[in-house]
């Protein structure tokens, strides 16, 4: 994205039963919420795992992701059908003709949930929270196309009216670039340049502090199409509409319900019962089955994301490049992908997904286990000898177990070495990832924007994102100053694969396979389309009374 309290799953999953009861009970008809939820507009919606927490500039994760976007809206949103940027607090915006300098116009009718309204001195103070090093964002180098950013960031100024924006007025925010940014624009739909309300935060601490009680409920104030109204913990969180959001109007649903559903074989029952509308995942060995279903809810969508393993190169052994490589030809990604995953998903042998915006990586190799145990050798361990064994860290889901039991037979069978796993619970496993405590990591990046940047730029040397250890001067000038400076996207695109290549031959991860969404969606639910970045704004989610699952389902 480290020990963990072996019962924490468990009781998180007799929690979620006893909710699922209790929301059963509590309706007076019998009624399943979605029945209930269809009739009162009301969307039940399974989210993963418990999130770590709400501030956009502290959180990382798809479960935080869906909680932000519905509480918080960007300068701009994504269309649920093109992914082409949209007004969201903007109304428009300009770009200066040299590219480097864009104006965006706030629409005067955006508001936060207390009635304020949303100013571009909110912007620029929000922005000066992302990017201060003692926010401690993961993000912040999301900005860093602006000028001035990310030696504000890495403390080498320590004026923020160096940097590259400010607000010309209450509903103007001028923004200067390095270099013209081209997908600086869809950046703007990232939770970590989303603004927050300065005022509420400073009730409970300093700007800088994280994970205050400014975003609990009673106290948080967000601007986006919906409230918090209640969060139980390992239960359940409800959003209400917002009356102060200034679209409301074209808002359908009067709420949504969030469930943390890590358990996939719980949440797909969930489902079946229709206690949920929509399901984050569903078993992999249930794939087939749906698929063959006459008008299946199952639906499965080319993902704009890269599954791979994380390799601490500061940690033995994994700190010699040569078992790193042996580790990654010793993976036969075509039997993992077909048979544990279901040919849901295809196989990677790189961190961009082939074909983003027209780029395609280097493949710089391939399942080969006879070189694998030739690069062991190299390193040191014939035949596995004197291995001093390695752990895989993963976060509790099922996916996750089997993927990492095929590699360590794949790893015993191939290079006769050990391999223990470690299964650890969502907010467990990202501090894991964080402070570096691990060997080999599971994790998993999802495109923010379409552009292969948003892929390569993980790997900058201190990354927020890093996690590695990896650091190379080469590979940072490649990502953050001749890209940037290249006049065409054919130059840009050889740049890119360059510093691919050069990543992935240094093997400070593990590509293993590029995403698929695979979600259960109740025929009632509307305006869930897919697309490659499993984007959903639910501002266009509408239900449908009266439509039910097939009864062979239910």
């Amino acid at each position: 994205m480290r020990n963990t309290h072996p019962m924490s799953s468990l009781l998180r999953t007799v929690a979620l039963l006893a909710s699922w009861t209790l929301l059963i009970a509590g309706c007076g008809t019998g009624d399943s919420n979605v029945v209930t939820g269809n009739r009162e507009g009301i969307l039940h919606y399974g989210n993963g795992a418990e999130p770590q927490g709400l501030d956009p500039h502290v959180v990382t994760g798809v479960p935080e992701n869906h909680l932000i976007r519905a509480l918080f809206e960007g300068l701009t949103v994504k269309n649920p059908i093109t992914l082409e940027p949209e007004p969201g607090v903007a109304e428009r915006w300009d770009i200066s003709d040299d590219g480097t300098v864009i104006t965006f116009y706030l629409n005067p009718e955006a508001r936060w949930s207390n009635g304020d309204q949303v100013t571009a001195d909110d912007y620029v103070w929000s922005w000066e929270r992302a990017l201060h090093p003692n926010t401690g964002n993961l993000y912040a180098y999301m900005l860093y196309p602006l000028v001035n950013a990310e030696a504000f960031a890495k403390g080498e100024i320590d004026d923020f009216a160096e940097v590259g924006v400010k607000a010309l007025d209450p509903t103007t925010l001028e923004v200067t670039l390095n270099a013209p940014t081209p997908y600086f624009i869809q950046l703007m739909d990232h939770y970590s340049t989303f603004a927050v309300h300065p005022e509420t935060l400073l009730q409970f601490g300093e700007m800088t502090d994280r994970f205050t009680p400014w975003t609990r409920v009673g106290n948080i104030v967000s601007n986006g199409a919906f409230e918090l109204e209640e969060w139980a913990i390992n239960r359940h969180i409800k959003m209400r509409k917002s009356e102060h959001y200034w679209d409301k109007d074209n808002v359908s649903l009067n709420g949504v319900v969030f469930y943390p559903t890590e358990n996939e074989v719980s949440e797909e029952r969930m489902f079946r019962v229709e206690q949920l509308h929509r399901t984050e995942g569903v078993p992999l060995e249930k794939v087939p089955a749906y698929r063959d279903l006459d008008d299946s809810p199952y639906m499965q969508e080319v993902y704009l994301g890269t599954y791979y393993y994380l390799l601490n190169t500061e940690a033995p052994p994994v700190d010699k490049v040569n078992v790193r490589r042996a580790l990654s030809l010793a993976i036969d990604r075509d039997q993992l992908t077909r048979t544990v995953m279901q040919s849901v998903v295809t196989p990677a042998y790189s961190i961009t997904p082939p074909g983003t915006l027209g780029y395609q990586p280097p493949k710089l190799f391939d399942f080969d286990p006879e070189q694998a145990r030739a690069l062991l050798a190299e390193a040191g361990y014939p035949n596995g000898d004197g291995w001093p064994g390695i752990e895989i860290i993963y976060n509790t889901n099922e996916a996750h177990r089997k993927i990492a039991v095929a590699i360590q037979q794949m790893w015993k069978k191939h290079l006769n070495i050990d391999v223990t796993l470690a299964n650890q619970e969502w907010k467990v496993y990202l501090n894991s990832v964080s402070q570096r405590d691990f060997q080999v990591a599971r994790r998993g990046w999802i495109g923010d924007y379409v552009d292969p940047n948003n892929f390569l730029d993980l790997f900058i040397t201190g990354g927020g994102n890093n996690n590695t250890g990896f650091a190379n001067a080469e590979y940072d000038d490649m990502i953050l100053q001749q890209a940037p400076r290249a006049k065409t996207q054919e130059e840009r695109f050889k740049v890119f694969y360059e510093a691919e290549t050069l990543l992935m031959e240094q093997m400070p991860i593990i590509p293993i396979y590029n995403y698929a969404t695979r979600h259960l969606v109740h025929p009632s639910v509307e305006g869930m389309t897919p697309n490659l970045m499993d984007s959903l704004n639910l501002k266009y989610v509408k239900l449908v009374p009266d439509r039910r699952l097939p009864e062979g389902l239910r």
